[in-house]
């Protein structure tokens, strides 16, 4: 297998592309605070798309390179996980209803015993359900939250308004993470 690094032209664009995905992560998240509350709808489906749309360019970026190099479509189609891929334009299926319905503590919907896929999502919907309630007790996943809040505040120049959507202790944290990241001023040079 060959071992040569990804050249820096590509290498670049994708990091480009992740920090523009992670932008679009932080404001789903950012939408979904109470004071976002008309119109959450709508910004949080176009920015979780947004980001899914970006990371599909880095994917497909990557794969055209790694085509262009001489890699087995077998090996690309394998390494991009096609069965996975997901069909947005259809709007949510069964199993989406179905993850809904258990991550809500609702019944399970009519069909969940027979289709196995149904079943599945359903339970993750209870599982997740279960998991957000130790959301606070997660150290990980609040470190997250803080972060993507504090790379965007600090992106924005508008670190005070962290007060104004967050809970204080997430405020708190991502007010840290945007300190860390204020670039430092140039030293005065000494008169000589």
């Amino acid at each position: 297998m060959e071992s040569t690094p990804m050249p820096e032209p590509l290498r670049r664009a994708v990091h480009q592309l992740v920090a523009e995905a992670v932008q679009n992560c932080q404001e789903v998240i950012r939408y979904t605070e109470p004071d976002q509350a008309h119109t959450w709808k709508r910004m949080t489906l176009y920015r979780a798309t947004d980001a899914a749309d970006t990371m599909d360019m880095a994917s497909l970026l990557i794969a055209a390179y790694c085509q262009s190099t001489g890699m087995p479509m077998d090996t690309l189609r394998s390494y991009l996980q096609v069965g996975q891929q997901h069909d947005r334009a259809a709007g949510p299926q069964d199993e989406d209803r179905a993850q809904l319905a258990g991550l809500l503590d609702e019944a399970a919907p009519a069909g969940a015993d027979e289709r196995g896929l149904v079943r599945l999502r359903y339970m993750r919907g209870q599982y997740q359900a279960d998991t957000a309630r130790e959301w606070a007790d997660d150290p990980e996943k609040l470190f997250t939250e803080a972060c993507l809040h504090g790379l965007r505040a600090r992106l924005c120049d508008d670190v005070d308004a962290l007060d104004n959507y967050l809970p204080p202790h997430i405020a708190k944290l991502a007010r840290r993470v945007a300190e860390v990241l204020e670039e430092p001023e140039e030293p005065e040079s000494a008169a000589a």
